[in-house]
């Protein structure tokens, strides 16, 4: 079983408690690294992200945690790294590519993973009532992450699906969803960049299965593509949430695991 988790988020960010519950939960849990991933910060979004006052001490109390707990368990110091982000990467263990935002013509930066009222909003706005054509945007920027962000780890690539389960918008079965996210995967699968198996949308009662989806996941299998597990925890309990039954998943769908 996969004993590394290297997406949390803390009160550094969006997520509930303070670094070193996390720390004690994953040494609970058995695990032998862990990654905390900040959101970097956003002028635009500054309830979700780390204020710019508080990077240097983020990496202290993280690089302080290491320290303590080094005979336990391995400590990392990451970023979650926006598309849209400014800040500079420098300084951090590793770094996750993510594309959370659409950006307007005048300007503004809507969530697109908050609520499925504010992505039908996205959608008649600026596509016309067209989610394919929201989702061929949406591809098209993931496919640009890593000429944006030098990254380790693509994050959750299909984000865009988040509402989907419970409140059905896209068909991924629409042949132009298909090749939308198939011509981001080849582009994407050169760079050697992991990309995420995410189950923080099922702690947080979004879905009931990770990203990507099973197709997409083969898709990146057959494209030569490699996964690694993320829990995406906002909160201590939910680190690495649903590994083992995810590994299993993955593997017998081709995924080759780092």
């Amino acid at each position: 079983m996969i004993l590394a988790d290297r997406h949390m988020h803390t009160n550094f960010c969006d997520g509930k408690a303070d670094p070193e519950e996390y720390v004690l939960s994953a040494l609970e849990k058995g695990l032998g690294c862990i990654g905390f991933s900040v959101h970097s910060h956003v002028p635009f979004d500054l309830e979700c992200c780390i204020a710019l006052e508080r990077i240097d001490e983020y990496k202290a109390c993280i690089r302080g945690l290491a320290d303590k707990y080094k005979d336990k368990i391995k400590i990392l110091c990451g970023v979650e790294q926006d598309y849209y982000s400014e800040t500079s990467t420098e300084g951090y263990d590793y770094v996750i590519g993510s594309y959370h935002y659409f950006r307007t013509p005048d300007g503004e930066y809507p969530p697109l993973d908050l609520t499925v009222e504010l992505l039908d909003d996205i959608c008649n706005k600026y596509f016309d009532g067209d989610y394919m054509s929201l989702c061929e945007d949406y591809y098209k920027k993931v496919a640009d992450i890593p000429n944006r962000i030098k990254c380790d780890i693509i994050g959750h690539i299909d984000l865009i699906t988040k509402f989907n389960e419970k409140s059905p918008r896209i068909d991924t079965k629409n042949p132009r969803y298909i090749s939308a996210y198939t011509e981001c995967i080849k582009k994407l699968v050169p760079y050697g960049i992991p990309f995420e198996i995410n189950t923080g949308a099922i702690t947080r009662g979004y879905r009931t299965l990770p990203y990507p989806s099973t197709d997409i996941l083969r898709t990146i299998a057959s494209h030569g593509g490699r996964l690694t597990l993320s829990g995406d925890a906002h909160s201590p309990k939910d680190i690495a949430f649903g590994f083992e039954k995810c590994e299993k998943w993955a593997i017998e769908n081709g995924a080759v695991l780092v």
